[in-house]
């Protein structure tokens, strides 16, 4: 059927049209990752990770330290879930204070490789106490987020990176040792570290973010923050911060992430899962989770 429009005013419209969805275009975000709400979990989704941990704890001298058997069953415990999940992982060897030590980096399958956002904790206890919350937390955090990426199949824009930092607790040893591994390329390629250390202390009032500071990313420091407003929580703006994150500033790559602050047990053998709250655990993995699906679908810096 042929149009009753005249031609000069079909043709406008039809231009018209093609601008529009040219800008529908330009908006949507790169590889067709899906516009659908993050996933929300539950405690029965993050404590688990944390009672597997104890248990590794329990059964190997009440730690799981830099260069002990406690601290290789722990980076077992988390490179058999994500195997199981479809990740690519990775252990990465280093040495300190004569022992050995070891990194593990989970890569998701997809995403572009010259845009990386990678998320981390640090896995190892210091030598007097299990570290649950310290960092059995922030370990368990990252690991479930990892777990429900996997679950949703993502297909993210950028290439996503999880990585669990053995040697923290001596000095940062684990992620200085990443950090210095990379080739000039392999640092471009970053485009964002978040890193989380202890994510489930008790009595939180406000979670602290790294939003502000010498290479701390404040898009992603504002996106956190956002988040937790609104859903009434407070935050404080803690710039760097002083964990795993500074190994990757001192290299110019920008971060970000969060903490719940210093608990009670800190270093101390009370730092159990008795020591961490689970409704905060929660809600910081909650987090996670939901400023990573927006990070994810953008190749954007």
């Amino acid at each position: 059927m042929k149009s009753s429009l005249r031609p000069s005013l079909l043709a406008t419209r039809l231009l018209g049209v093609a601008l529009a969805l040219s800008a529908v275009a330009a908006a949507a975000p790169a590889e067709g990752v899906a516009a659908a709400a993050a996933p929300t979990v539950s405690e029965r989704d993050v404590m688990p990770h944390l009672s597997a941990l104890q248990r590794i704890a329990d059964r190997n001298g009440g730690n799981r330290a830099h260069g002990t058997r406690g601290y290789t069953e722990s980076v077992s415990y988390v490179r058999n879930a994500l195997d199981r999940a479809g990740f690519r992982t990775e252990l990465r060897r280093f040495d300190h204070d004569g022992r050995a030590g070891y990194n593990l980096i989970a890569d998701w399958p997809g995403g572009d490789p010259n845009h990386v956002l990678l998320t981390g904790a640090h896995l190892d206890s210091v030598d007097q106490g299990p570290g649950i919350n310290d960092n059995g937390s922030g370990a368990a955090t990252v690991l479930t987020t990892a777990l429900q990426v996997a679950k949703a199949r993502l297909k993210p824009a950028r290439h996503l990176r999880f990585a669990w930092w053995g040697a923290e607790e001596p000095g940062l040893f684990g992620s200085a040792d990443y950090v210095n591994s990379l080739s000039a390329d392999g640092r471009k390629a970053i485009d964002l570290y978040l890193n989380f250390d202890q994510t489930g202390s008790k009595n939180t009032q406000q979670w602290l973010v790294v939003q502000d500071g010498p290479q701390a990313d404040e898009a992603a420091g504002q996106a956190f923050a956002s988040w937790f407003a609104a859903r009434g929580h407070a935050t404080f703006d803690i710039g760097v911060g002083g964990s795993d994150n500074e190994s990757f500033g001192k290299a110019g790559i920008p971060s970000s992430g969060f903490s719940t602050g210093i608990s009670d047990c800190i270093h101390e053998a009370c730092d159990n899962l008795a020591n961490v709250d689970p409704a905060t655990e929660t809600v910081s993995t909650n987090a996670l989770i939901g400023v990573l699906w927006q990070l994810a679908a953008t190749t954007r810096p």
